[in-house]
């Protein structure tokens, strides 16, 4: 199983608050370093020091980590236009030596729309699908040819689609491109996407008794469109709370203002042999790679404890 550490630094996080984890996952053995696409801190606390981008930050990670993978998740369809997060995320690719994945999603978060000035469409879905059509579009359009979209809400005309990732197409080696994740729960049209565009499908935060069926839902999606349901990796991200014992659990459950009982009900936390359990819990369901929500990011005792005692487990 892959271990990823997912962060929210619009929570209250630095650049060099994001360097220091991350380099810290890559040093550990984590398979990846992955971070929320937000501009606005979600419920009560300290804002500061205030938001950072998603892409700036990646930018400077594929500068300053050489082995770790690096992604969104995810990355807000009502941010940027679609061919410029094309542009931005071949160059961070090219950056980072072929490292990036890019996570895409409808986005949600009204109020850090309204707060930057953001336009915030009511129905998002098919702004989505656009999207994923133009981004995996450019980076597959041939060197030397054009690409022309004609949408509801996009038009691109000859455009040389470039700059090109580093990596091939998991979906056609043949041609260039970035692992896509496309994430949500819901039961029809997010399947659907994954099923044409995604090298990944993620479902966040579900109640675990769930995965199974969420899964199971995007494999139909496949077979619908005669796709081998097994292209796909099957991912969950949930918040880890792990401890060597119950005091430090309880310890690490407080610093991130949550109960330890929920955490253990909802995400992957307890003792290490806790956390074990559950990775193998959702395994059973059908993931392959879990996404670690670490919350306090000043704690890399958290991320140590996990690589020395829970990683060698579940590798």
């Amino acid at each position: 199983m892959d271990l990823r550490i997912f962060t929210e630094p619009q929570q209250g996080a630095s650049y060099d608050d994001l360097l220091a984890v991350a380099q810290a996952a890559e040093r550990l053995g984590f398979d990846a370093f992955f971070r929320s696409d937000h501009y606005l801190r979600m419920g009560d606390g300290d804002p500061l020091p205030g938001p950072t981008d998603a892409w700036t930050t990646l930018a400077g990670l594929a500068r300053e980590t050489s082995r770790i993978r690096l992604g969104t998740l995810v990355t807000s369809a009502t941010f940027r236009h679609p061919g410029i997060l094309a542009v931005q995320v071949a160059q961070v690719d090219q950056m980072s030596g072929g490292r990036v994945e890019l996570g895409l999603g409808a986005g949600w978060f009204a109020a850090e729309h309204a707060a930057y000035g953001i336009p915030f469409p009511e129905k998002r879905f098919g702004l989505l699908t656009e999207q994923l059509e133009i981004v995996s579009g450019l980076w597959g359009t041939p060197v030397g040819e054009r690409f022309n979209h004609a949408g509801t809400h996009y038009t691109l005309t000859d455009s040389p689609a470039l700059p090109k990732p580093v990596q091939a197409s998991p979906r056609d080696p043949s041609r260039a491109g970035v692992p896509i994740i496309v994430g949500g729960n819901g039961p029809r049209r997010t399947p659907a996407l994954a099923a044409r565009f995604a090298a990944e499908y993620n479902t966040s935060f579900p109640r675990r008794d769930e995965v199974a069926t969420r899964f199971k839902t995007v494999r139909a999606a496949c077979d619908d469109v005669g796709r081998d349901p097994d292209d796909l990796v099957y991912s969950v991200a949930l918040v880890l709370c792990a401890g060597a014992d119950d005091a430090e659990v309880a310890r690490r459950a407080e610093a991130i203002g949550r109960d330890p009982a929920e955490l253990r009900a909802n995400g992957v936390a307890g003792t290490v042999s806790e956390v074990v359990d559950t990775l193998g819990e959702l395994a059973d369901a059908g993931a392959s790679r879990v996404y670690l929500q670490v919350l306090d990011l000043k704690d890399l005792d958290h991320l140590a404890l996990v690589a020395r005692e829970v990683m060698p487990q579940v590798a």
